[in-house]
C-alpha cells in the first residue's frame, strides 16, 4: 500500500501536467487563429518576408523598434529604443501613438483576443 502522501502527489502532479499540456495547445491554437487575424487585420501593409507599406515581421518578437535595414521607418521609430515583446506589442497593436509617439502607423486593433493570436502567430516565425 502507498503511503497517503503519495497518493495525494500522484493526482496534483497529473493535474499540473494536464494544466501544462492544455497551455501548450492554447498557444497553438491562439497561432493558428492568429494567422488568420493577421492576414484579415495586417496583410494589406504588412508581410512576413518582405517589405510593404510596412516593414516584414517574421521573426519581430524580440527585435529592436526600426532594425530592418532599409525600411523607410519615421523618425520616431529609429530613434525609439522599444524592443518586440508581447507587452510591447499588443499595446502598440492597441495603440500605436501610446508606445512610440509620431510613428507612422495609424492601425489600431481594439480586439484584445486578435491582439493575442497575432503576437503567438508572430511568435512562431521567428522560430
Amino acid at each position: 500500500m502507498l503511503p497517503k502522501s503519495i497518493l495525494i502527489i500522484i493526482p496534483a502532479f497529473a493535474a499540473i501536467l494536464v494544466a501544462a499540456f492544455a497551455a501548450d495547445g492554447n498557444a497553438k491554437g491562439d497561432a493558428i487563429a492568429g494567422r488568420s487575424a493577421f492576414e484579415k487585420r495586417c496583410s494589406s501593409c504588412h508581410a512576413l518576408d518582405h517589405d510593404k507599406e510596412g516593414p516584414r515581421l517574421a521573426g519581430v518578437v524580440g527585435r529592436k523598434a526600426g532594425a530592418i535595414s532599409g525600411f523607410p521607418y519615421s523618425e520616431a521609430v529609429k530613434k525609439s529604443p522599444v524592443v518586440w515583446n508581447e507587452a510591447a506589442l499588443d499595446k502598440w497593436l492597441a495603440d500605436p501613438e501610446a508606445v512610440i509617439p509620431d510613428s507612422d502607423m495609424a492601425f489600431r486593433l481594439e480586439n484584445a483576443v486578435e491582439r493575442v493570436g497575432i503576437i503567438a502567430f508572430l511568435k512562431e516565425t521567428g522560430k
